[in-house]
């Protein structure tokens, strides 16, 4: 495969997969840390890290704001819930892992 079309590809693959996050915020982030290992903070950061690699500036609440949809604290205030004392027990248990 052509490199430029793969790129193309992982760049529609991401833009879909912030889409899908952006469209379910039921899906908290505590969730996605306990089933995935990731969240949106960390493809955020991700996104950041690109950006940085690229030299294209850009700091972590602009990448926060492209991956939630919105700023971080309007997100958190809209939908964010507290944990559960089960999800952050799976939490912990799983940085020694």
């Amino acid at each position: 495969m052509d490199a430029n079309i793969q790129t193309q590809l992982e760049a529609a693959a991401f833009r879909q997969l912030v889409a899908h996050l952006q469209a379910h915020t039921e899906v908290q982030n505590i969730d996605l840390m306990n089933l995935a290992d990731f969240c949106r903070n960390c493809l955020a950061k991700w996104y950041l890290a690109a950006a940085e690699a690229n030299d294209v500036p850009m700091d972590y609440d602009a990448a926060r704001e492209y991956v939630y949809g919105m700023a971080y604290n309007d997100w958190k205030d809209q939908f964010h819930k507290p944990a559960t004392a089960e999800q952050l027990e799976l939490f912990e248990s799983k940085k020694g892992a």
